[in-house]
This record gives structure tokens, sequence and C-alpha cells, in this order.
């Protein structure tokens, strides 16, 4: 229930809902474990590659974005279906909005980590 909690109360069950989503979403949304595991192990490489401590969070800063995007993403698409399941075309509309906002992350991972490769290559 909301205002139901003040101060360290409050932030410690913001934690609690917030690791509830975490559990939620690795063990309901398959993509979200895919980005996950792609995530941990790119963060890993990125700790390898980089060379400085800039080049390693400006890797490992599109991983996380990835991350966030797939929980928003699955957080619409939740959202639409306990609306209703029926076809509707304002409900393709959000789910096709957050698969778009994903894509246009996954985009930016793959800019990023090449821009960084070909310029490891020369």
């Amino acid at each position: 229930m909301k205002g139901q909690y003040r101060g360290l109360a409050r932030l410690y069950h913001a934690v609690l809902n917030s690791l509830d989503g975490w559990r939620a979403a690795w063990k309901d949304e398959e993509a979200f474990r895919q980005i996950t595991l792609g995530a941990a192990l790119g963060s890993a490489l990125a700790l390898y590659l980089g060379t400085t401590w800039t080049d390693r969070i400006l890797l490992i800063l599109p991983l996380v974005l990835c991350l966030l995007v797939e929980l928003l993403n699955s957080a619409i698409e939740n959202t639409v279906d306990r609306i209703s399941t029926e076809w509707h075309p304002l409900a393709k509309k959000a789910k096709d909005m957050g698969s778009a906002a994903q894509f246009t992350a996954q985009i930016f991972l793959a800019l990023v980590w090449g821009s960084y490769l070909v310029q490891l290559a020369f």
C-alpha cells in the first residue's frame, strides 16, 4: 500500500520490492535471462579488454542499459496483458514501442562495442 512506510522502513521495503521484481523477471522472462547472462559475460570481457577505468565503465554502461530497458519492456508487456489479452491496436503499439526501445539499446550496445573493438585493432 502506497505511503504505508516512511524513512528507512520505506527504503527497506523498496529494496525488497525491487528484489521481487528481479526474481520475477528472471523466473518468467527468457529475454531478461539472456540479456543478464550476456551482460555478465560482457562485463567480464569489458574488465579484461578495457585499458582504463573509463573504458571499462563505457563498455559496461550499454550492457546495463539493455538490462534496464528489458525490465521496463517486460513491465509494459505484463501491464498490457493484465488489462486484456485481446488484440487491440494500442496494446500492439505499446508492446512494439517497448520492443523498439530494447532494439535501440541493442544497436547502441553494438555501436559502442564495435567502435571500441575497431579502435583496439588499430
